[in-house]
């Protein structure tokens, strides 16, 4: 009950919060989210030292918090796509550089090299599409006629929303009926009743944003709630898979959370788990419908 409590609170919190940033949008949103990406790339480093790995997270970190604020600068993904993948090549190339005096062949180069890298674009990437995400409808030009205010944050509510709703429901339903484990190894109070409720729990959320977003978003691509709710399913799967996989490197490392960051919640991963699957992936399906429409 303490935990739940300390849960709420934060939630009670951080998601007026989290809807504040998307409104305002630009740098009022990409600071925040540069610190959270920089912290969790600290937590993917943490890991891999439980394992003897020792990566260079004093560069990686600031070059996870830069790609957000490239998105930031560069919204536009042509814009955006071809400095992030730069700046992605010189961090390689520094590490290896450091590797070489720093590590030498017995200080497991190759793994501090590729943990430094996996730690930016794991947890950097995300956050980054989130911005990206925010602009779509502007730079598409949803809402053209009727300019909304609310057009950045409406676009992003369809994988938080699908996120979190699919994540409570099946909480509750795992807890109280789920028997049979979906992956004990990795996480043992997954069930697959809790993973089939929490996927039905997306495609709920995904109804709903149609019904809550399309005044915001006049020329979207998503015009039924049948397509709303596939959409919210497919961004569903994604999340129980973005959170088995944190969970697995959670496991590796002998951790039961990523971090402190937030009471009741844990680090900085452990709130990002199903997000680093579920913003890319709502990015390129918003792209996919635009161009296939």
């Amino acid at each position: 009950m303490k935990d739940l409590r300390a849960r709420l609170v934060v939630s009670g919190i951080g998601i007026p919060a989290l809807l504040f940033v998307l409104f305002k949008g630009g740098w009022v949103l990409g600071v925040p989210l540069a610190l959270i990406a920089a912290l969790g790339a600290g937590e993917v480093y943490r890991f891999a030292e439980c394992r003897g790995t020792r990566p260079f997270s004093w560069i990686g970190m600031p070059v996870a918090a830069a790609l957000v604020a490239l998105a930031v600068v560069r919204p536009e993904f042509l814009a955006f796509a071809p400095w992030a993948l730069a700046g992605l090549g010189l961090l390689v190339m520094a590490a290896l550089t450091l590797a070489l005096f720093a590590r030498g062949p017995n200080g497991s180069p190759l793994g501090a090299v590729a943990v430094t890298l996996f730690g930016v674009v794991y947890a950097g990437l995300p956050m980054a599409c989130m911005v990206l995400l925010h602009a779509v409808p502007a730079q598409v030009g949803w809402g053209a006629l009727h300019p909304s205010p609310w057009m950045g944050l409406m676009a992003v509510l369809l994988p938080l929303a699908a996120t979190m709703f699919g994540d409570a429901v099946a909480y509750f339903a795992g807890s109280a009926w789920g028997r049979r484990k979906l992956f004990p190894s990795v996480s043992p109070a997954k069930s697959w009743l809790g993973a089939a409720v929490g996927v039905l729990g997306a495609a709920v959320a995904g109804m709903i944003w149609l019904a809550i977003a399309r005044g915001h978003l006049p020329g979207m691509p998503v015009e039924g709630f049948g397509a709303a709710a596939a959409l919210g399913a497919v961004l569903g799967v994604g999340a129980i898979v973005g959170d088995l996989a944190e969970s697995t490197m959670k496991r590796e490392a002998g951790m039961k959370d990523s971090g402190h960051l937030f009471p009741g919640h844990g680090g900085a991963l452990d709130r990002l788990d199903a997000l680093t699957f579920t913003l890319p992936m709502a990015y390129a399906l918003f792209w996919f419908l635009e161009v296939t429409a």
